[in-house]
Protein backbone atom coordinates (compact mmCIF):
# COMPACT_ATOMS: atom_id res chain seq x y z
CA UNK A 1 0.00 0.00 0.00
CA UNK A 2 1.18 3.54 -0.72
CA UNK A 3 -1.53 5.67 0.86
CA UNK A 4 -0.50 9.14 1.97
CA UNK A 5 -1.80 12.65 2.34
CA UNK A 6 -0.94 14.66 -0.76
CA UNK A 7 -0.68 18.43 -0.42
CA UNK A 8 -0.28 20.71 -3.45
CA UNK A 9 3.35 21.70 -4.01
CA UNK A 10 4.10 23.85 -7.00
CA UNK A 11 6.59 25.91 -8.92
CA UNK A 12 4.49 28.53 -10.63
CA UNK A 13 1.79 26.76 -12.63
CA UNK A 14 3.60 23.40 -12.41
CA UNK A 15 2.65 21.03 -9.57
CA UNK A 16 5.02 18.34 -8.36
CA UNK A 17 2.38 15.76 -7.42
CA UNK A 18 -1.18 15.01 -8.44
CA UNK A 19 -4.10 13.80 -6.33
CA UNK A 20 -5.72 10.49 -7.39
CA UNK A 21 -9.02 11.19 -5.61
CA UNK A 22 -9.28 14.67 -7.09
CA UNK A 23 -8.54 13.38 -10.58
CA UNK A 24 -11.20 10.69 -10.18
CA UNK A 25 -13.79 13.21 -9.00
CA UNK A 26 -12.91 15.61 -11.82
CA UNK A 27 -13.54 12.88 -14.39
CA UNK A 28 -16.84 12.02 -12.68
CA UNK A 29 -17.89 15.67 -12.79
CA UNK A 30 -17.06 15.90 -16.49
CA UNK A 31 -19.07 12.74 -17.11
CA UNK A 32 -22.09 14.22 -15.35
CA UNK A 33 -21.80 17.37 -17.47
CA UNK A 34 -22.36 15.39 -20.71
CA UNK A 35 -26.04 14.98 -21.65
CA UNK A 36 -27.31 11.46 -22.17
CA UNK A 37 -27.56 10.49 -25.85
CA UNK A 38 -30.82 9.82 -27.60
CA UNK A 39 -31.79 6.13 -27.40
CA UNK A 40 -30.12 4.09 -30.14
CA UNK A 41 -31.37 0.84 -31.71
CA UNK A 42 -30.26 -2.10 -29.58
CA UNK A 43 -28.59 -3.85 -32.51
CA UNK A 44 -26.47 -0.84 -33.47
CA UNK A 45 -22.80 -1.45 -32.71
CA UNK A 46 -20.76 1.19 -30.94
CA UNK A 47 -18.58 3.15 -33.39
CA UNK A 48 -14.83 2.57 -33.12
CA UNK A 49 -12.80 5.67 -32.23
CA UNK A 50 -9.15 6.45 -31.67
CA UNK A 51 -8.38 9.38 -29.35
CA UNK A 52 -4.79 10.60 -29.53
CA UNK A 53 -3.95 12.63 -26.44
CA UNK A 54 -6.78 11.10 -24.41
CA UNK A 55 -5.66 11.92 -20.86
CA UNK A 56 -5.69 15.72 -20.61
CA UNK A 57 -7.38 18.91 -21.75
CA UNK A 58 -9.50 18.71 -24.86
CA UNK A 59 -8.38 15.14 -25.56
CA UNK A 60 -9.75 14.01 -22.20
CA UNK A 61 -12.97 15.87 -22.92
CA UNK A 62 -13.15 14.18 -26.33
CA UNK A 63 -12.76 10.78 -24.68
CA UNK A 64 -15.39 11.32 -22.00
CA UNK A 65 -17.90 12.98 -24.31
CA UNK A 66 -17.26 10.32 -26.94
CA UNK A 67 -17.95 7.51 -24.48
CA UNK A 68 -21.12 8.95 -23.02
CA UNK A 69 -22.62 11.02 -25.83
CA UNK A 70 -21.43 9.22 -28.99
CA UNK A 71 -21.27 5.71 -27.50
CA UNK A 72 -17.77 5.02 -28.77
CA UNK A 73 -15.51 2.07 -28.12
CA UNK A 74 -11.90 1.84 -29.18
CA UNK A 75 -8.49 3.12 -28.16
CA UNK A 76 -7.11 6.02 -26.12
CA UNK A 77 -3.43 6.93 -26.49
CA UNK A 78 -1.50 9.18 -24.12
CA UNK A 79 1.95 9.55 -22.56
CA UNK A 80 1.92 9.52 -18.75
CA UNK A 81 4.30 8.65 -15.90
CA UNK A 82 3.60 5.90 -13.38
CA UNK A 83 3.76 6.49 -9.62
CA UNK A 84 7.08 6.00 -7.83
CA UNK A 85 8.08 5.76 -4.20
CA UNK A 86 8.73 9.52 -4.12
CA UNK A 87 6.14 10.90 -6.49
CA UNK A 88 2.56 10.32 -7.42
CA UNK A 89 1.75 9.41 -10.99
CA UNK A 90 0.99 12.23 -13.39
CA UNK A 91 -2.56 13.51 -13.26
CA UNK A 92 -3.26 12.02 -16.68
CA UNK A 93 -2.43 8.57 -15.33
CA UNK A 94 -5.14 8.88 -12.67
CA UNK A 95 -7.62 10.51 -15.05
CA UNK A 96 -7.15 7.62 -17.47
CA UNK A 97 -7.79 5.08 -14.70
CA UNK A 98 -10.97 6.93 -13.72
CA UNK A 99 -12.17 7.17 -17.32
CA UNK A 100 -11.50 3.46 -17.78
CA UNK A 101 -13.69 2.70 -14.75
CA UNK A 102 -16.56 4.65 -16.29
CA UNK A 103 -16.08 2.94 -19.66
CA UNK A 104 -16.22 -0.42 -17.92
CA UNK A 105 -19.42 0.52 -16.11
CA UNK A 106 -21.23 1.26 -19.38
CA UNK A 107 -19.82 -1.78 -21.16
CA UNK A 108 -17.65 0.15 -23.62
CA UNK A 109 -14.75 -1.91 -24.99
CA UNK A 110 -11.82 0.49 -24.51
CA UNK A 111 -8.07 -0.10 -24.61
CA UNK A 112 -5.64 2.42 -23.11
CA UNK A 113 -2.11 2.67 -24.51
CA UNK A 114 0.63 4.62 -22.77
CA UNK A 115 3.45 5.71 -25.05
CA UNK A 116 4.74 8.08 -27.72
CA UNK A 117 2.00 8.87 -30.22
CA UNK A 118 4.64 10.27 -32.60
CA UNK A 119 6.37 6.90 -32.96
CA UNK A 120 5.70 4.39 -35.71
CA UNK A 121 5.78 1.69 -33.03
CA UNK A 122 2.66 3.15 -31.42
CA UNK A 123 0.98 3.48 -34.80
CA UNK A 124 1.61 -0.17 -35.52
CA UNK A 125 0.41 -1.22 -32.06
CA UNK A 126 -2.85 0.66 -32.65
CA UNK A 127 -3.19 -0.85 -36.12
CA UNK A 128 -2.80 -4.37 -34.72
CA UNK A 129 -5.42 -3.69 -32.05
CA UNK A 130 -7.86 -2.34 -34.60
CA UNK A 131 -7.35 -5.36 -36.81
CA UNK A 132 -7.56 -7.98 -34.08
CA UNK A 133 -9.98 -6.54 -31.51
CA UNK A 134 -12.15 -3.92 -33.17
CA UNK A 135 -13.25 -5.53 -36.40
CA UNK A 136 -10.55 -4.00 -38.57
CA UNK A 137 -12.29 -0.70 -39.22
CA UNK A 138 -11.95 2.71 -37.55
CA UNK A 139 -14.85 5.17 -37.67
CA UNK A 140 -13.37 8.24 -35.93
CA UNK A 141 -9.94 9.62 -35.07
CA UNK A 142 -9.59 12.66 -32.79
CA UNK A 143 -6.12 14.20 -32.83
CA UNK A 144 -5.30 16.19 -29.68
CA UNK A 145 -1.55 15.71 -29.23
CA UNK A 146 0.35 18.55 -27.54
CA UNK A 147 4.04 18.00 -26.90
CA UNK A 148 7.17 20.16 -26.87
CA UNK A 149 9.29 17.73 -28.91
CA UNK A 150 8.91 15.20 -31.72
CA UNK A 151 11.31 12.80 -33.39
CA UNK A 152 10.71 12.15 -37.08
CA UNK A 153 10.44 8.34 -37.44
CA UNK A 154 11.88 8.42 -40.97
CA UNK A 155 15.00 10.51 -40.35
CA UNK A 156 15.51 10.28 -36.60
CA UNK A 157 15.67 14.09 -36.50
CA UNK A 158 14.50 15.54 -33.17
CA UNK A 159 12.45 18.75 -33.37
CA UNK A 160 11.61 21.17 -30.55
CA UNK A 161 8.79 23.70 -30.61
CA UNK A 162 9.18 27.28 -29.37
CA UNK A 163 6.75 30.00 -28.27
CA UNK A 164 7.96 33.04 -30.19
CA UNK A 165 6.54 35.88 -32.28
CA UNK A 166 7.52 36.13 -35.92
CA UNK A 167 9.36 39.13 -37.37
CA UNK A 168 9.85 41.33 -34.32
CA UNK A 169 10.09 41.13 -30.53
CA UNK A 170 6.75 41.17 -28.73
CA UNK A 171 6.12 42.89 -25.43
CA UNK A 172 2.97 41.95 -23.55
CA UNK A 173 1.37 41.75 -20.16
CA UNK A 174 1.38 38.46 -18.35
CA UNK A 175 0.00 37.12 -15.08
CA UNK A 176 2.16 35.42 -12.48
CA UNK A 177 1.65 34.50 -8.84
CA UNK A 178 4.32 35.45 -6.34
CA UNK A 179 3.86 33.77 -2.95
CA UNK A 180 0.25 33.24 -3.98
CA UNK A 181 -0.37 36.90 -4.83
CA UNK A 182 -1.26 37.91 -8.41
CA UNK A 183 1.25 40.14 -10.17
CA UNK A 184 0.99 41.72 -13.61
CA UNK A 185 4.30 41.97 -15.42
CA UNK A 186 5.40 43.03 -18.84
CA UNK A 187 7.58 40.52 -20.62
CA UNK A 188 9.35 40.71 -23.95
CA UNK A 189 9.80 37.67 -26.14
CA UNK A 190 12.48 37.64 -28.83
CA UNK A 191 11.33 36.77 -32.35
CA UNK A 192 11.81 33.44 -34.05
CA UNK A 193 15.20 32.94 -35.60
CA UNK A 194 16.97 30.30 -37.64
CA UNK A 195 14.71 27.29 -38.08
CA UNK A 196 12.43 28.02 -35.10
CA UNK A 197 9.32 28.15 -37.30
CA UNK A 198 10.15 24.95 -39.16
CA UNK A 199 10.93 23.14 -35.90
CA UNK A 200 7.63 24.22 -34.33
CA UNK A 201 5.65 23.24 -37.40
CA UNK A 202 7.37 19.84 -37.42
CA UNK A 203 6.21 19.23 -33.84
CA UNK A 204 2.77 20.84 -33.74
CA UNK A 205 1.68 20.98 -37.37
CA UNK A 206 -0.12 18.32 -39.35
CA UNK A 207 2.75 15.96 -40.21
CA UNK A 208 2.06 13.40 -37.49
CA UNK A 209 -1.71 13.56 -37.97
CA UNK A 210 -1.22 12.83 -41.68
CA UNK A 211 1.20 10.03 -40.82
CA UNK A 212 -1.47 8.39 -38.63
CA UNK A 213 -4.03 8.55 -41.44
CA UNK A 214 -1.53 7.19 -43.96
CA UNK A 215 -0.50 4.33 -41.68
CA UNK A 216 -4.04 3.24 -40.90
CA UNK A 217 -5.24 3.83 -44.45
CA UNK A 218 -2.41 1.74 -45.93
CA UNK A 219 -3.49 -1.11 -43.64
CA UNK A 220 -7.08 -0.81 -44.90
CA UNK A 221 -8.34 0.10 -41.42
CA UNK A 222 -10.48 3.14 -42.26
CA UNK A 223 -14.21 2.48 -42.35
CA UNK A 224 -16.48 3.84 -45.07
CA UNK A 225 -17.34 7.40 -44.06
CA UNK A 226 -14.34 7.60 -41.71
CA UNK A 227 -14.09 11.02 -40.02
CA UNK A 228 -11.09 12.63 -38.37
CA UNK A 229 -10.80 15.91 -36.49
CA UNK A 230 -7.68 17.67 -35.22
CA UNK A 231 -8.12 20.21 -32.44
CA UNK A 232 -6.90 23.76 -33.01
CA UNK A 233 -7.16 27.28 -31.59
CA UNK A 234 -7.27 30.80 -33.00
CA UNK A 235 -7.83 33.02 -29.99
CA UNK A 236 -8.10 36.73 -29.35
CA UNK A 237 -6.34 39.63 -31.10
CA UNK A 238 -4.89 40.35 -27.64
CA UNK A 239 -2.82 37.18 -27.78
CA UNK A 240 -2.36 36.95 -31.54
CA UNK A 241 1.27 38.13 -31.71
CA UNK A 242 2.51 35.36 -29.43
CA UNK A 243 0.00 32.76 -30.59
CA UNK A 244 -1.84 32.84 -33.91
CA UNK A 245 0.68 35.13 -35.61
CA UNK A 246 3.65 33.46 -33.92
CA UNK A 247 5.40 30.13 -34.31
CA UNK A 248 2.49 28.21 -32.77
CA UNK A 249 0.13 29.90 -35.20
CA UNK A 250 2.33 28.78 -38.09
CA UNK A 251 1.97 25.23 -36.82
CA UNK A 252 -1.81 25.60 -36.51
CA UNK A 253 -1.94 26.98 -40.05
CA UNK A 254 -0.07 23.90 -41.24
CA UNK A 255 -2.49 21.68 -39.31
CA UNK A 256 -5.46 23.32 -41.02
CA UNK A 257 -3.83 23.04 -44.45
CA UNK A 258 -3.23 19.36 -43.73
CA UNK A 259 -6.94 18.97 -42.97
CA UNK A 260 -7.83 20.24 -46.43
CA UNK A 261 -5.39 17.84 -48.06
CA UNK A 262 -6.62 14.90 -45.98
CA UNK A 263 -10.24 15.79 -46.64
CA UNK A 264 -9.77 15.47 -50.40
CA UNK A 265 -7.85 12.21 -50.02
CA UNK A 266 -10.33 10.62 -47.60
CA UNK A 267 -13.30 11.60 -49.72
CA UNK A 268 -11.85 9.64 -52.62
CA UNK A 269 -10.61 6.76 -50.49
CA UNK A 270 -13.57 5.93 -48.23
CA UNK A 271 -16.08 8.73 -48.67
CA UNK A 272 -14.60 10.20 -45.51
CA UNK A 273 -13.64 13.65 -44.29
CA UNK A 274 -11.07 15.54 -42.25
CA UNK A 275 -11.69 18.77 -40.35
CA UNK A 276 -10.05 20.92 -37.75
CA UNK A 277 -12.03 21.91 -34.69
CA UNK A 278 -11.26 25.42 -33.49
CA UNK A 279 -11.88 25.33 -29.76
CA UNK A 280 -12.33 28.14 -27.28
CA UNK A 281 -9.97 29.24 -24.52
CA UNK A 282 -9.42 27.02 -21.51
CA UNK A 283 -6.95 26.53 -18.69
CA UNK A 284 -4.75 23.60 -19.72
CA UNK A 285 -1.22 22.50 -18.92
CA UNK A 286 -0.19 23.67 -22.38
CA UNK A 287 -1.93 27.05 -22.31
CA UNK A 288 -0.52 28.12 -18.94
CA UNK A 289 2.98 28.00 -20.45
CA UNK A 290 2.16 30.69 -23.03
CA UNK A 291 2.88 34.32 -22.03
CA UNK A 292 -0.31 36.43 -21.76
CA UNK A 293 -2.69 33.44 -22.03
CA UNK A 294 -3.16 33.13 -18.27
CA UNK A 295 -4.05 36.81 -18.01
CA UNK A 296 -6.36 36.63 -21.00
CA UNK A 297 -8.27 33.57 -19.75
CA UNK A 298 -8.67 35.08 -16.27
CA UNK A 299 -10.10 38.26 -17.79
CA UNK A 300 -12.32 36.27 -20.15
CA UNK A 301 -13.81 34.43 -17.19
CA UNK A 302 -14.29 37.77 -15.45
CA UNK A 303 -16.36 38.94 -18.41
CA UNK A 304 -18.30 35.75 -19.15
CA UNK A 305 -18.63 34.05 -15.76
CA UNK A 306 -20.41 30.72 -16.14
CA UNK A 307 -21.08 31.48 -19.82
CA UNK A 308 -17.48 30.46 -20.55
CA UNK A 309 -17.93 27.08 -22.23
CA UNK A 310 -15.63 24.41 -20.72
CA UNK A 311 -13.86 21.82 -22.88
CA UNK A 312 -16.39 19.09 -22.03
CA UNK A 313 -19.21 21.27 -23.38
CA UNK A 314 -17.27 22.08 -26.53
CA UNK A 315 -16.35 18.45 -27.24
CA UNK A 316 -19.92 17.31 -26.65
CA UNK A 317 -20.89 19.78 -29.39
CA UNK A 318 -18.12 18.43 -31.63
CA UNK A 319 -19.24 14.81 -31.25
CA UNK A 320 -22.83 15.81 -31.97
CA UNK A 321 -21.69 17.41 -35.23
CA UNK A 322 -19.37 14.58 -36.24
CA UNK A 323 -22.02 11.90 -35.62
CA UNK A 324 -24.86 13.81 -37.30
CA UNK A 325 -26.86 14.43 -34.13
CA UNK A 326 -26.68 18.09 -35.15
CA UNK A 327 -25.63 19.50 -38.54
CA UNK A 328 -21.90 19.77 -39.24
CA UNK A 329 -21.23 23.49 -39.66
CA UNK A 330 -17.94 24.55 -41.24
CA UNK A 331 -16.50 27.99 -41.85
CA UNK A 332 -15.04 29.07 -45.20
CA UNK A 333 -11.76 27.32 -44.35
CA UNK A 334 -13.42 24.00 -43.57
CA UNK A 335 -13.15 24.36 -39.79
CA UNK A 336 -15.69 23.49 -37.09
CA UNK A 337 -15.94 26.62 -34.96
CA UNK A 338 -16.53 25.91 -31.28
CA UNK A 339 -15.10 29.28 -30.23
CA UNK A 340 -17.83 31.64 -31.39
CA UNK A 341 -18.93 32.36 -27.81
CA UNK A 342 -15.44 33.68 -27.10
CA UNK A 343 -14.79 35.81 -30.18
CA UNK A 344 -17.96 37.89 -30.44
CA UNK A 345 -17.27 41.62 -30.79
CA UNK A 346 -18.86 42.53 -27.47
CA UNK A 347 -16.96 39.88 -25.49
CA UNK A 348 -13.64 40.81 -27.05
CA UNK A 349 -14.27 44.52 -26.50
CA UNK A 350 -15.01 43.91 -22.83
CA UNK A 351 -11.92 41.76 -22.37
CA UNK A 352 -9.75 44.32 -24.19
CA UNK A 353 -11.01 47.10 -21.94
CA UNK A 354 -10.10 45.08 -18.85
CA UNK A 355 -6.76 44.13 -20.39
CA UNK A 356 -5.74 47.77 -20.77
CA UNK A 357 -6.80 48.50 -17.18
CA UNK A 358 -5.00 45.48 -15.73
CA UNK A 359 -2.26 46.22 -13.22
CA UNK A 360 -1.15 44.40 -10.10
CA UNK A 361 -3.38 46.76 -8.11
CA UNK A 362 -6.49 46.26 -10.27
CA UNK A 363 -6.27 42.69 -11.54
CA UNK A 364 -8.27 41.13 -8.71
CA UNK A 365 -11.24 43.31 -9.63
CA UNK A 366 -10.98 42.66 -13.37
CA UNK A 367 -10.29 38.92 -13.63
CA UNK A 368 -11.78 35.93 -11.88
CA UNK A 369 -8.54 34.88 -10.24
CA UNK A 370 -10.12 32.53 -7.71
CA UNK A 371 -11.58 30.53 -10.60
CA UNK A 372 -8.33 30.64 -12.57
CA UNK A 373 -6.18 29.53 -9.65
CA UNK A 374 -8.59 26.71 -8.86
CA UNK A 375 -8.62 25.63 -12.52
CA UNK A 376 -4.83 25.37 -12.50
CA UNK A 377 -4.96 23.26 -9.35
CA UNK A 378 -7.70 21.06 -10.81
CA UNK A 379 -5.31 20.13 -13.64
CA UNK A 380 -3.51 18.12 -10.95
CA UNK A 381 -6.54 16.94 -8.99
CA UNK A 382 -6.58 19.67 -6.33
CA UNK A 383 -9.38 22.13 -5.49
CA UNK A 384 -12.01 19.67 -6.70
CA UNK A 385 -15.22 20.05 -4.66
CA UNK A 386 -16.20 17.02 -2.63
CA UNK A 387 -12.67 15.66 -2.10
CA UNK A 388 -11.19 15.31 1.40
CA UNK A 389 -7.62 16.50 0.95
CA UNK A 390 -6.78 15.81 4.61
CA UNK A 391 -7.32 12.06 4.17
CA UNK A 392 -4.63 9.65 3.01
CA UNK A 393 -5.15 8.43 -0.57
CA UNK A 394 -3.72 5.46 -2.42
CA UNK A 395 -1.25 6.65 -5.08
CA UNK A 396 -0.19 3.30 -6.56
CA UNK A 397 -3.03 3.08 -9.07
CA UNK A 398 -2.40 0.49 -11.82
CA UNK A 399 -2.65 1.36 -15.49
CA UNK A 400 -6.10 0.24 -16.67
CA UNK A 401 -6.40 -3.13 -18.32
CA UNK A 402 -8.54 -3.48 -21.41
CA UNK A 403 -12.22 -3.16 -20.48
Amino acid sequence: MSARVIAPRNRGFLYLDSHPGGCQQLVADMWQAVPDPAPAPQDRERPVALILGSSAGYGLAATIAGLKRAGIRGIGVCFEKAPTERRSATAGWYRTAATADLARQIGADMTWLNGDAFSDGMKEQVAELLAQRYGGKLDYLIYSVAAPRRTDPDTGTAYASVLKPIGAPHRTKTLVFEDGAPVIREVETAPAEGDDIEQTVAVMGGADWERWIDHLGDRGLLADGFTTAALSYIGSPLTAAIYRQGTIGAAKGHLEATARTLNERLDKLVGGRAVTSVNGAAVTQSSTAIPSIALYVGLLRGVLGDSLVPPIGQLTDLWDQLTGTTPLVLDNDGRVRLDTWELTDDVQAAVADRWHQATTATISDLANLDWFHAEVQRLYGFSVPGVDYHAAVETDTPWPTTT
